[in-house]
């Protein structure tokens, strides 16, 4: 095993197996917050937040979860650091821009933004929520159960704070041209790399990217731009 990590392909496969979980938490995490602009009532986002919260099943996953971005984003980093001591004098620099995209080549420093984003989000947001409270997380109760009204939190913060609004517009964004490369790169890695799945996987991959940063920069819009009313 130990082997099996030093290697190229083995450190390349850590990166991709952790990326795609990611990935599925992703998706996951915006259809939960899409109930965010579907009930104006906050109460089917309240009722997704407390699921979410509560369910045994989604504890036991958490640690899972936590482990699996502290090894993304450690293990980038790491790669990056082999790939430059490999390379300690940099080549003559040449126009790359034909053999690859944007995000292939910038990939370390969209996972850097990502994560500034993520920090931001988890401060105003799953901090709260999990650890410190806040006055606008007071109960309420739906169906007869009560719940903390993280709906009243998380719309106040897009209609109270601008700056937060659009840092998370930003995040979006920046994570969906992260994932563009991410995606089919994470299915080229596995070894499902032959001429026609390859580019399926990279045409499935842009879509699931737009989607990804459109829906994590609808949210704050919807609130920002008084849509809820």
């Amino acid at each position: 095993m130990s082997k099996f990590l030093t290697a190229s392909i083995g450190r390349k496969f850590v990166m991709s197996l952790s990326g795609l979980f990611l990935m599925v938490f992703i998706a996951v995490h915006l259809g939960l917050n899409l109930l965010l602009i579907f009930d104006n009532s906050g109460e089917l986002f309240n009722q997704g937040a407390h699921f979410m919260a509560t369910n045994p099943l989604i504890k036991v996953m958490e640690p899972i979860l936590g482990l699996g971005f502290v090894i993304h984003i450690v293990w980038s980093f790491f790669l990056e650091f082999v790939n430059w001591k490999a390379r300690p004098v940099k080549y003559a620099q040449k126009n790359m821009s034909g053999a690859s995209t944007w995000a292939s080549r910038n990939m370390l420093v969209l996972g850097a933004l990502v994560l500034v984003f993520l920090i931001i989000h988890m401060i105003n947001f799953f901090v709260k929520m999990k650890f410190t409270g806040d006055p606008l997380l007071t109960e309420v109760t739906i169906n007869g159960t009560h719940m903390h009204n993280a709906y009243a939190l998380v719309s106040a913060t897009f209609i109270n704070s601008t700056v937060l609004g659009i840092l998370h517009i930003l995040g979006g964004v920046l994570l969906g041209i992260h994932l563009s490369h991410g995606f089919w790169s994470s299915f080229q890695t596995l070894g499902l790399n032959n001429k026609n799945w390859l580019q399926r996987w990279k045409a499935i991959g842009n879509i699931y990217a737009v989607l990804i940063a459109v829906g994590y920069a609808v949210i704050p819009l919807y609130f920002m731009l008084g849509m809820y009313k």
